[in-house]
C-alpha cells in the first residue's frame, strides 16, 4: 500500500476524532453554562414574577433552587464516583427538567417553589461535567476544553440580558420558565447522543447517606440563616440558633467521617495540603465573584430618584450593549487561560486572575457613574474573571487523581456556592446601610454601591492571598489525565 492510501485513512480518523471531541464539549458547555443562565434569567425576572404572584417572599424564587442544590451536591458527585459520571449527570438534568416543567405550569406561588426546588438539583452536573471532560478527552485538550467551558460564563453575561428582555417583553415570565424547561432538555439530549460514559470510577463502595445528610443539613442550613439573616436579624436568636445548629451537624459530619469505611469525601484527599488549599482558595476567590453580580446590577438597573436612589437607571438592553465588551473579555481570558495552563504554574493564573479583579472594582469603588466608568473597570476585572473562572477546575483536575475527580470538583462546588451566598448576602446588609426604602422596595445611594464594591474588592483580595497557601504542584500537561493519548 501507498504512503498516501496510507494517510487518507489516518487523516479521516483525525478528522473525525476531532469531530467527535468537538461535539462533547459543545454539549458539556451547554451543561455547565445552563446553570450561569438559569441564575441570570431567575434575577431578571422575580420582579415580573413577584407582582404577579403578589408576594412579598420573592427571595425564595432564586433561593430555592440554591438550597436544594446545595443539599443534593455530596450525594451527586459521591453517586457519579461509584456509578458513573455521565448516568448521574442525566439523572440530574432529568429531575431538573421535571422541576422546569412543574415551575412552568404552577399556577400558585407553592407549587412554583415547588418546581424551582426540584429543578435546583441540576446544579450538580456543572462538577460533573468537568470531571469527566478529564476522563475521556486526549491530555492534550482537557486545558483547552476547560477553559472554553468555563469561559462560556462569558457567553451569557452577554446574551442573557438580551435573552431575558425579549423573553419577558414578548411572553412574559412564563416565557422564560418555559425557556428553562425546554433548555434543560436540550442538554438532556445532547449529553444522552454526544458525551460517552466516564471509564473512572470506585471500585465498589457505598452511599456514606448518614454523612451526605448531616453535610447536606449542615450547609444548608447555613445558607438558609443568612439568606435570611436580614429579615431575623443578625443579632436575633433565631439567626444564632441556626448557625450554631449548623455549625454541630458539620462537627458530627466530620465525627462520622472518620469512622466510617467509605466516607463522602475521603480524609486521605482532603487532608492532602495542595488539595485543601486549593479548594479553599478556589471557592473564596471564584465565590465572591459570582457575587458581585449583585452590587453591579442593582447599581447599572436601579432608578436615579434624588435622596432615595443613585442608580444609573439603565434598562436592560443599554446595560447588554455597554457589557458586551466585558462579556467578550471574559471569553478569551478563558480561553487563552486553558491555552497557558498547561506552560504556566497554575498559581501564577489564579493569583494574577484574582489581582486584576481587585485592580478592576478596586477602581470602581470611585468611578462607577457612567458607562466608559464601567467599562473601565469591567475590562481590568473581566480579563481577572475570565482566568479565574477557567483556571479553577484546571486546578482540581491538577492536585487530584482521576478517581478524586468528581469528589473534589463537588466540594469545590459546595464551597463555592457557599461563599457566593454569603459575600452576597453580606452585600446586601453593607449597601442597606446607605439608602432608603419607597413604596415597599429597597434602594441605594451611592455610598451603599461605593461599600459594597469595596466589599467585593475585600473578599477578592482575600481569595489572592489563599494563593500563597498552594505548594507548587504539576502542571496540567504532566497531570493523570485519563484519556487517549492522541
Amino acid at each position: 500500500m501507498s504512503p498516501t492510501q496510507t494517510a487518507a485513512p489516518q487523516a479521516q480518523e483525525r478528522s473525525l476524532s476531532t469531530t467527535r471531541h468537538a461535539l462533547i464539549v459543545i454539549a458539556l458547555l451547554w451543561t455547565v453554562q445552563l446553570v450561569a443562565l438559569v441564575a441570570a434569567l431567575s434575577g431578571i425576572s422575580q420582579a415580573e414574577v413577584a407582582i404577579h404572584f403578589r408576594t412579598t417572599e420573592i427571595a425564595w424564587f432564586t433561593l430555592m433552587t440554591l438550597l436544594t442544590g446545595t443539599f443534593f451536591l455530596p450525594f451527586a458527585v459521591k453517586a457519579a464516583a461509584l456509578h458513573g459520571k455521565k448516568r448521574v449527570l442525566l439523572v440530574a438534568t432529568g429531575l431538573g427538567f421535571v422541576g422546569d416543567l412543574v415551575a412552568a405550569l404552577a399556577t400558585d406561588y407553592r407549587t412554583l417553589l415547588i418546581g424551582r426546588g426540584i429543578a435546583g438539583v441540576y446544579a450538580a452536573t456543572a462538577p460533573l461535567a468537568y470531571a469527566i471532560t478529564r476522563d475521556i478527552l486526549p491530555r492534550r485538550r482537557v486545558g483547552l476544553a476547560t477553559g472554553i467551558m468555563a469561559g462560556g460564563v462569558g457567553l451569557v453575561a452577554f446574551g442573557g440580558p438580551f435573552l431575558s428582555g425579549w423573553l419577558l417583553d414578548h411572553h412574559g415570565f412564563r416565557g422564560v420558565l418555559w425557556f428553562m424547561a425546554i433548555s434543560t432538555a436540550a442538554s438532556f439530549v445532547l449529553v444522552s447522543v454526544f458525551v460517552p460514559e466516564s471509564p473512572v470510577r470506585e471500585g465498589g463502595g457505598r452511599m456514606d447517606w448518614i454523612g451526605g445528610l448531616l453535610l447536606g443539613g449542615g450547609v444548608t442550613a447555613i445558607v438558609y440563616a443568612v439568606g435570611q439573616g436580614s429579615h431575623w436579624g443578625w443579632d436575633s436568636g433565631k439567626f444564632a440558633a441556626y448557625v450554631a445548629g449548623a455549625l454541630l451537624t458539620l462537627v458530627a459530619f466530620v465525627l462520622v467521617e472518620r469512622r466510617v469505611a467509605e466516607p463522602l469525601f475521603p480524609s486521605a484527599m482532603t487532608r492532602r495540603r495542595p488539595v485543601w488549599s486549593v479548594l479553599l482558595a478556589t471557592s473564596v476567590a471564584a465565590g465572591s465573584l459570582s457575587a458581585v453580580g449583585v452590587v453591579i446590577q442593582l447599581l447599572v438597573l436601579m432608578p436615579a430618584i434624588p435622596a432615595v436612589s443613585e442608580g444609573l437607571g439603565w434598562s436592560g438592553t443599554h446595560n447588554a450593549l455597554v457589557t458586551s465588551p466585558i462579556s467578550a473579555m471574559i471569553v478569551v481570558a478563558a480561553v487563552g487561560t486553558g491555552w497557558l495552563a498547561r506552560r504556566v504554574d497554575a498559581r501564577i493564573l489564579l493569583g494574577t486572575g484574582s489581582a486584576l479583579t481587585v485592580l478592576g472594582y478596586g477602581i470602581g469603588t470611585q468611578l462607577h457613574h457612567g458607562a466608559a466608568d464601567i467599562v473601565e473597570m469591567g475590562l481590568i476585572a473581566g480579563l481577572g474573571t475570565g482566568m479565574v473562572v477557567a483556571i479553577v477546575p484546571i486546578m482540581i483536575i491538577e492536585v487530584v487523581t482521576p478517581e478524586e475527580q468528581a469528589l473534589a470538583n463537588g466540594a469545590q462546588t459546595l464551597g463555592q456556592g457557599v461563599a457566593q451566598i454569603i459575600v452576597s448576602q453580606l452585600a446586601f446588609v453593607v449597601m442597606a446601610q446607605h439608602g432608603a426604602i419607597l413604596k415597599g422596595t429597597q434602594f441605594y445611594l451611592d455610598e451603599g454601591f461605593t461599600n459594597g464594591l469595596w466589599l467585593v474588592v475585600g473578599c477578592c483580595a482575600l481569595g489572592t492571598l489563599l494563593v500563597l497557601l498552594i505548594p507548587r504542584g504539576k502542571r496540567l500537561d504532566e497531570a493523570g489525565v485519563v484519556g487517549r493519548a492522541a
